[in-house]
């Protein structure tokens, strides 16, 4: 009977270790419907890989790159990649960035009609 009253009490105190660190790093008092504070441990936001901003500096490359195509035309703008294309391994892979696609075409024929 002892040892059963053991155990129960060691899981009772690892439980309450196990609150009492995430207590350390931050809590909040919530207030209950009775008026009674009950403190509440701060969930911590877990980093992930921001897609939000990948997808934002993506869509600003494109952008970017449709801006150049209308400003320079497409034959100047092929040409400036297919020379950027024959320099150093860093300036090949410049030019296969800057490779005109499907997206930013299409983007610069919609700006193109705009003005």
């Amino acid at each position: 009977m002892a040892d059963a009253n053991y155990v129960k009490f060691s899981k009772r105190m690892r439980l309450i270790e196990k609150r009492h660190r995430k207590m350390s790093r931050g809590y909040v008092q919530m207030v209950e419907r009775d008026g009674i504070l009950v403190p509440k441990t701060r969930r911590v936001a877990r980093r992930q890989f921001p897609l939000r901003g990948l997808a934002i500096v993506l869509a600003l490359f494109l952008v970017f790159k449709a801006g150049l195509m209308i400003q320079l035309g497409a034959a100047t703008y092929d040409d400036r990649v297919a020379k950027l294309a024959a320099g150093s391994s860093a300036e090949k892979v410049g030019a296969w960035v800057m490779t005109a696609d499907p997206i930013s075409i299409w983007i610069s024929k919609q700006v193109k009609t705009l003005f």
